[in-house]
């Protein structure tokens, strides 16, 4: 992995026109690089591997775990001549390892960061491949990616569940998503569907909608958005970094989680930190923006009749999530927190 530091995509939100074209013409870049061209600013295609514990197998659409013999329990604790523990080394083609091909752009403007792959992203990665080797949870679900950019995290939870949506905004951004799904096509069991659709945020509910074949490619139609109400998970990594997006991020996840099926969200964020000329000192404005909306479950105080705020969030030990991406570095600023929504009956 080839780790470079780059101006994170926090900024300022504001309206006006100059600061939209700031935006628009300013390139940031991820850390997260695999073999990269050094000046290469195009899309590039990584590979990034993901290691399968021992004990698990995967069999056709669900992850199973193996009882492992005698021979492999006793080649794990053996011996070298010296005394030291000798651990046995995998091959590059083990079963217990797969590939995901990822397209993504080296660089990009900060409309356009759902080109890149973000580390909380594979933090994101890791979890959900966590809950899938050691649960049934995810088995067979309707699921909903949100802020999708390439497409990582939903094309794994494709691997168990029944039906993914991967959603973005932009076309640019929802193409490069559908490549990725072709690239990993031999990845995704068939009787699994995923749609890679757009979601407009700050646009009017429900999504535009297409029922004509020669129609938006990324619109939805009918069917989808019925079956979206049978989502039971949404997933969500490296979407904090501006407080407009930020604002109507909650906007769609409570008309999302408010209807159909019980929802809960795992959001992976990193938080960024900036000058603050108002504070005088480097703080993280979208982390306190993303705050303001979730209260954390530990909290004594309820909330109140007539609060804005129906989120309730629970922060995930990091450390208790084994690391199945290899060659990344997950860095102390990566959060990943479980949020349900709060219905008007738990608010009086």
């Amino acid at each position: 992995m080839n780790s470079q530091p780059s101006r994170a995509p926090e900024t300022a939100s504001s309206p006006d026109t100059t600061q939209q074209n700031q935006e628009e013409e300013e390139q940031v870049m991820s850390e997260i690089h695999i073999g990269c061209p050094p000046k290469l600013t195009g899309p590039f295609i990584s590979h990034f591997t993901f290691s399968l514990p021992r004990d698990v197998e995967y069999n056709g659409s669900i992850y199973e775990h193996q009882v492992l013999d005698a021979s492999k329990r006793n080649q794990e604790v053996s011996l070298d001549d010296d005394g030291d523990l000798a651990l046995p080394r995998r091959s590059k083609r083990s079963k217990n390892n797969f590939v995901v091909a990822i397209q993504h752009n080296i660089t990009s403007s900060i409309p356009k960061v759902g080109l890149q792959v973000w580390r909380a992203e594979l933090v994101l990665s890791d979890f959900v491949l966590h809950k899938m080797f050691t649960s049934s949870e995810f088995d067979g679900i309707v699921a909903l990616e949100l802020g999708a950019g390439t497409g990582l995290v939903g094309m794994l939870l494709a691997r168990v569940a029944k039906t993914v949506f991967l959603t973005d905004h932009g076309v640019e951004i929802l193409e490069n998503c559908a490549s990725n799904v072709h690239l990993n096509s031999a990845l995704i069991p068939s009787k699994a569907s995923v749609y890679v659709r757009e979601l407009d945020w700050k646009a009017p509910w429900p999504p535009r909608q297409s029922n004509h074949p020669s129609g938006h490619s990324y619109a939805w139609n009918l069917s989808e958005l019925e079956e979206l109400e049978r989502a039971s998970l949404l997933v969500a990594a490296d979407v904090i970094y501006n407080d407009d997006l930020t604002d109507a991020l909650f906007t769609t996840l409570e008309r999302l989680m408010s209807r159909g099926l019980e929802k809960v969200l795992y959001l992976a964020l990193e938080k960024r930190y900036n000058f603050s000329v108002d504070d005088l000192d480097v703080i993280a404005n979208g982390y306190s923006c993303f705050r303001s909306y979730v209260r954390d479950e530990n909290e004594h105080d309820k909330i109140q009749t007539g609060s804005s705020c129906a989120f309730i969030g629970t922060r995930i030990d990091l450390t208790k999530i084994p690391q199945y991406a290899n060659d990344y570095i997950r860095g102390q600023d990566v959060e990943l927190w479980q949020i349900k929504y709060a219905r008007e009956e738990e608010n009086l």
